[in-house]
């Protein structure tokens, strides 16, 4: 059984939780390259930056954290979507993952602007950000992979990778169950590409004169990027 947390853990958990929830609204109001250590130590009632070391060593390791939240929250967004599955078409799956990632999008514009907008001036992500950054990837090739199980993967035309491709990805791949297929890995990133793309275009304002219903078209074209990569209703298969 876990130990419960003192006091002193409790209310340095609960601070925590402050300031990072007024970073959150620095973000909105000026973007992550105007996050400022001073000005936010004044909005949660310290006397002086330094106060705030304490707890982020400095503006990258709040931005760390803030990333790493943002990543765990979409993360979880997709998970919730994609889970429990009860043999639902694969289809309909992909697509219920993709309308919970564009939900969790537009409820946290900033936050989804700073995992996939722009890179921060002056700062590099670390080590520490992977693991939540891979969350929605990873869940969309499992997708992938439950749908090749099912009989309900088909892919349109001759689904092999070439080789300078399959070079390319040798990142990725190495680290992959031994026998996964490439063309499988790359249908998934294909349409991770394509979720992240199609929110980027509407949550950055270029789709404004181009639909006027942005949620219809999403769905349409989430539908139509699942069928040119190959998922299909089991039934469809047979």
């Amino acid at each position: 059984m876990p130990k419960a947390p003192t006091p002193r853990e409790r209310v340095r958990a609960e601070f925590t939780r402050e300031i990072k929830d007024a970073a959150r609204r620095h973000l909105a109001e000026h973007g992550p390259a105007g996050l400022s250590m001073r000005t936010l130590a004044k909005d949660v009632g310290l006397v002086s930056a330094s106060a705030l070391y304490r707890y982020y060593p400095g503006r990258d390791a709040l931005l760390t954290a803030l990333i790493a939240d943002a990543y765990d929250a979409l993360g979880e967004a997709a998970d919730a979507a994609a889970d429990p599955f009860d043999g639902a078409d694969h289809a309909d799956r992909w697509l219920a993952v993709c309308r919970a990632v564009r939900d969790w999008a537009l409820a946290h514009p900033h936050e989804f602007a700073l995992v996939h907008g722009s890179p921060v001036p002056g700062y590099t992500a670390p080590e520490d950000t992977t693991g939540p950054g891979t969350r929605l990837p990873l869940l969309i090739g499992r997708l992938f992979q439950e749908a090749a199980a099912a009989g309900a993967y088909r892919p349109l035309g001759d689904p092999a990778v070439p080789a300078p491709a399959r070079a390319a990805l040798a990142p990725l791949l190495d680290r992959l169950p031994p026998g996964t297929p490439a063309h499988l890995v790359v249908s998934a990133l294909a349409a991770w590409s394509d979720l992240l793309g199609a929110l980027a275009l509407e949550l950055f304002g270029h789709l404004a004169r181009i639909t006027t219903d942005p949620g219809a078209y999403f769905d349409h074209l989430m539908h139509r990027t699942g069928a040119l990569l190959g998922l299909a209703s089991p039934a469809a298969s047979c």
